[in-house]
């Protein structure tokens, strides 16, 4: 719960960098999150009636949208790609299995042009890196 609360904290800030656990614990919440509002919109009779999202969906899906898409430019950018490649989407069929494999790749180690990197922030306790990961010392 705390990854995803971390990445609404950062609403919209599209520096920086992500790392996969980031990326895809939102994800996880996000999928949740979905499923439980679309349950809640059919029990109370949100829905619009066609099998799609109801009112209490589509507000949801506003609400974390920019959050959304700034995770998954930090993602690229922790893979050293740039935030553009999350446009990947928007090619029909296979451009969100393509974005699936780059989000899914491990970030590069170290510094890169667009931030330090973010495993090694946690694996030291620095400060504001999020939740230290088990088994590394916190200095």
């Amino acid at each position: 719960m705390q990854w995803y609360i971390d990445v609404l904290k950062k609403y919209a800030v599209f520096s920086g960098r992500a790392r996969r656990k980031e990326y895809w614990m939102f994800v996880l919440f996000n999928v949740i999150a979905s499923i439980i509002l679309g349950i809640v919109d059919k029990i109370i009779g949100t829905d619009y009636g066609n099998g799609g999202s109801g009112v209490l969906s589509t507000i949801y899906s506003l609400a974390v949208l920019l959050p959304s898409i700034g995770v998954a430019i930090r993602r690229m950018h922790d893979t050293n790609r740039s935030g553009w490649w999350i446009l990947i989407n928007l090619i029909p069929c296979i451009g969100w299995i393509w974005f699936i494999v780059l989000a899914a790749q491990e970030g590069n180690p170290g510094d890169n042009q667009y931030g330090p990197d973010p495993k090694a922030a946690e694996r030291f306790g620095q400060p504001g890196a999020g939740p230290a990961e088990p088994g590394y010392p916190t200095v």
